[in-house]
């Protein structure tokens, strides 16, 4: 990833968590609109990254939107066949999946996600992803 856009995201994250903290929702949404733009501007260019959207979703409360935004970030982690970025951005969809409702379709990503896992160095998110699929498929 370009570490220039790398710096700028993480910049615009440290933004809105800060306002979000002090409750500023204009703050929050301004920070948030650039974000957005930063991420339709590198849209489908060599600088678009997975991180870009997944912190995207991250700070949108639509959940459903969420899920969608997540989405388009899975598409760009599968490109670059980033299994880091297909491990977290597949729980994270899940996870909003069971918020929604929508439990069948989060079994399916995290199946992916676990698949995705298998290489992965981060033990907790293997363990939230085991721990999520099995309470989901015995239940």
């Amino acid at each position: 990833m370009n570490t220039k856009i790398y710096k700028r995201v993480l910049s615009l994250t440290d933004n809105l968590l800060a306002a979000a903290q002090q409750k500023n929702q204009s703050r929050f949404d301004g920070y948030y609109l650039e974000l957005k733009q930063l991420c339709e501007e590198h849209e489908t260019t060599d600088k678009d990254h997975p991180v870009q959207w997944e912190t995207l979703a991250d700070f949108t409360d639509d959940l459903a939107l969420a899920v969608t935004i997540y989405k388009q970030a899975l598409v760009k982690a599968q490109a670059i066949n980033d299994k880091d970025f297909r491990s977290s951005i597949g729980y994270s969809i899940a996870a909003l999946q069971v918020e929604l409702g929508e439990k069948s379709d989060a079994i399916e990503h995290l199946e992916e996600a676990k698949i995705s896992c298998n290489k992965i160095v981060d033990k907790e998110l293997k363990s939230e992803i085991h721990d999520l699929l099995e309470k989901l498929t015995d239940s």
